[in-house]
């Protein structure tokens, strides 16, 4: 007998959302090729193996997907238990950033765990969304500003720790995802206005370091510094000129070899739109929309108020990196430095996401479950 509130009950042998699954799949086989493509000249000219940060990134894929068919089948209800005690688990790595963190181009993120080579601020992404979905979801909360302010000392905590790396864009991202499952939950949106207006102010005025500020005016007028902080987006704007509707063809292009630094990182999608042209940016954009329209439709299918903001959060985490980085790279919105999900080299990026997509997963199966049943139930 099945019993649909359970949430002890396995999801094993249930069918999963199928599109969201193959739209992952083809992400990250497009992360791999283009992470090789991108570093490998890098690797020639620093003397390594032309495979390195490829062999990296397969070593995340393969713990990420681990992750996922785990979290995929561990009824997400069952995460409310590990919520706490994951986020002062996320809290704790960032203050051992801060003591024995690795610094890599000014900016302290990493810490190194035997071979492995952590970055902390990634998996504060699921501990925003599931605290904010386990608080959010009783609805005496959202009318109790105590229970409001209680519930975002532990992101603020978080938001300070990773701002000081410095990491602005990880901190717009938490902030925004913060924001946008406060208000589907039925939040007050003056409340968020009157902070913004507080906030960002004050963020502008003392908060931003110098470089931090120039990327503002850079991205206004790139050309008045062609060769310092407008480089880097005016080599990836040559990259996307250069490839044209159908690219120069895998591996050819010319920016990453010299010219475009952090090629396979933050601008991994210029070296996409060089050598795939138009037509490959456009299946990037088309596979992260569909990783959003299925997010959400999860989300609206879901029975509990719980399991809804917790696909809503995840869901927009995943798209609103990935879709800032593709603005980064076109020069719609300042540099950031962020990596784009599944594609960008970064183990730590791609394990998480892929858990991330696991507890999706998961929440699918249970609308499969309720569907079900329901329809049995009625029918008796």
């Amino acid at each position: 007998m099945y019993y649909p509130n359970n949430p002890h009950m396995s999801t094993q042998n249930m069918q999963s959302d199928r599109p969201l699954l193959i739209a992952v799949i083809f992400l990250v086989v497009i992360g791999l090729m283009s992470i090789f493509s991108a570093s490998a000249p890098k690797c020639v000219e620093m003397g390594l193996n032309p495979a390195r940060f490829l062999i990296q990134q397969i070593i995340g894929v393969i713990l990420g997907i681990i992750g996922l068919k785990i979290l995929s089948n561990f009824h997400y209800k069952r995460l409310i238990a590990y919520t706490l005690p994951f986020t002062i688990f996320v809290i704790v790595m960032l203050i051992m950033v801060k003591i024995a963190g690795t610094t890599v181009n000014g900016a302290q993120r990493w810490i190194n765990i035997g071979p492995l080579s952590l970055q902390p601020s990634e998996f504060a992404k699921p501990a925003v969304a599931l605290l904010l979905a386990a608080v959010f979801s009783k609805d005496t909360v959202i009318m109790d500003n105590n229970k409001i302010v209680t519930a975002f000392i532990p992101i603020l905590i978080m938001v300070v720790l990773i701002f000081t790396q410095p990491n602005l864009s990880m901190v717009i991202l938490l902030m925004a995802t913060a924001v946008a499952i406060y208000l589907c939950a039925g939040g007050s949106l003056q409340l968020i206005i009157w902070g913004g207006a507080c906030f960002i102010p004050l963020l502008l005025l003392k908060g931003l370091k110098g470089y931090q500020s120039s990327r503002i005016t850079t991205w206004l007028h790139p050309e008045s510094d062609p060769l310092g902080a407008g480089y880097n987006i005016i080599q990836s704007l040559v990259a996307f000129a250069s490839g044209g509707l159908y690219g120069v063809g895998y591996g050819s292009s010319k920016q990453k070899l010299a010219w475009l630094p952090e090629a396979h990182t933050d601008f991994i999608y210029a070296v996409i739109g060089e050598e795939h042209g138009f037509i490959g940016c456009l299946l990037i954009v088309c596979l992260f929309w569909t990783i959003l329209q299925r997010g959400f439709v999860i989300a609206v299918k879901c029975q509990d108020m719980y399991g809804k903001l917790l696909a809503l959060g995840l869901t927009f985490s995943i798209c609103f990196q990935g879709f800032l980085n593709m603005w980064v790279a076109s020069s719609f919105v300042p540099a950031t430095g962020v990596p784009m999900p599944f594609i960008s080299y970064g183990g730590s990026s791609v394990m998480v996401s892929l858990w991330m997509i696991g507890i999706l997963l998961n929440i699918s199966k249970d609308n499969v479950k309720r569907g079900r049943f329901g329809n049995v139930s009625r029918n008796m």
